[in-house]
């Protein structure tokens, strides 16, 4: 089967990328243009079935091409910075929201039989009941959840009103190596590694459903296989919350570190803004393909330490700039 990772390039993209050509499949993978020839994360990987192309969701002419001959896309594709979306809005409405339509147009001419488009648990907002189960409201607490939103709709409407054979796939808080030092589990383990002895933060109160990166992959493989999943919507999920805070000391005493924490008033989001509780219903993804979790926190937190500090790894992170 041909199939096609947008975003290819990214922590999640990469990681779907390598499982895929794993599983078998022939791979397209786009990477974001850039003058450095750069392929991201995937630098460095070598396969016959993998095919990287540079380029770039905003234009949809060059979307066209790149669906021609794909059986199933993942679209990964988009701006997640959750602090750059208040300073640059425009920009994610054009990546997000434009550039899934380019996508799901594209995806729509060439025939394409499966399109699944990545959402994020940032839509849910804070949790008005849990577990959030994909009946709960949205609510658009940033510019960022507010374009995937837009995104997800965007892409319900092409199989509402095109046919277009469309799943949303909705993973909550995904981690593991790769991650980029905005997420509050590599800056901790970076800072770590590097010996700093305070670490700043914002809010550590609030919780979050946190996935290994392979056990999420896993869940957007299983849901490219499912028919029963065309048209819906589909948490990708532990069905297990923990606050910031009791994350933050796990990785302390796995990493053997007296670190200690620092409330920082300039990272705090905007009031309003934050959301407070995460936690994801995943009994419809199970019911629908059998799906299970592999590694808990603790032994995910152990693999996701013992990449980042080896050395070759830790240099490609500013342990000590805060990464918005």
């Amino acid at each position: 089967m041909q199939v096609l990772v947008t975003g290819a390039d990214g922590f999640i993209g990469s990681h779907l990328v390598e499982m895929l050509l794993q599983q078998g499949y022939q791979v397209r993978a786009l990477v974001c243009y850039n003058s450095f020839n750069s392929w991201g994360w995937l630098d460095g990987v070598s396969n016959n079935n993998l095919e990287v192309v540079a380029g770039d969701i905003r234009d949809p002419f060059f979307c066209r091409k790149l669906c021609q001959g794909i059986d199933t896309v993942f679209h990964l594709a988009a701006l997640i910075a959750i602090p750059f979306s208040y300073a640059a809005p425009q920009s994610y409405v054009e990546t997000n929201v434009t550039g899934t339509l380019n996508m799901c147009q594209a995806a729509l001419d060439s025939g394409v039989k499966r399109f699944i488009q990545t959402s994020t648990s940032e839509v849910y907002g804070t949790a008005l009941y849990v577990p959030i189960d994909e009946k709960h409201p949205l609510q658009a607490q940033s510019p960022y959840s507010a374009s995937k939103i837009g995104a997800d709709a965007m892409a319900m409407s092409y199989y509402s009103a095109f046919g277009l054979p469309v799943i949303i796939a909705r993973p909550f808080n995904t981690y593991g190596p790769r991650q980029s030092a905005r997420a509050v589990i590599p800056t901790i383990i970076s800072q770590i590694a590097t010996g700093v002895t305070q670490i700043k933060l914002g809010d550590t109160s609030p919780t979050r459903d946190f996935n290994y990166v392979l056990d999420t992959c896993a869940g957007f493989e299983l849901l490219s296989r499912c028919d029963a999943a065309i048209g819906e919507t589909v948490n990708i999920s532990s069905n297990y919350e923990i606050s910031v805070a009791d994350t933050l000391d796990l990785i302390r005493n796995l990493m053997k570190s007296d670190v200690d924490f620092i409330m920082d008033e300039q990272r705090l989001r905007p009031p309003g803004s934050e959301v407070f509780r995460l936690w994801g219903d995943n009994s419809k993804l199970v019911q629908l393909t059998g799906f299970s979790p592999e590694l808990d926190l603790t032994e995910g937190l152990r693999r996701t330490i013992d990449w980042f500090t080896q050395p070759q790894h830790l240099a490609r992170y500013k342990a000590s700039q805060y990464n918005k």
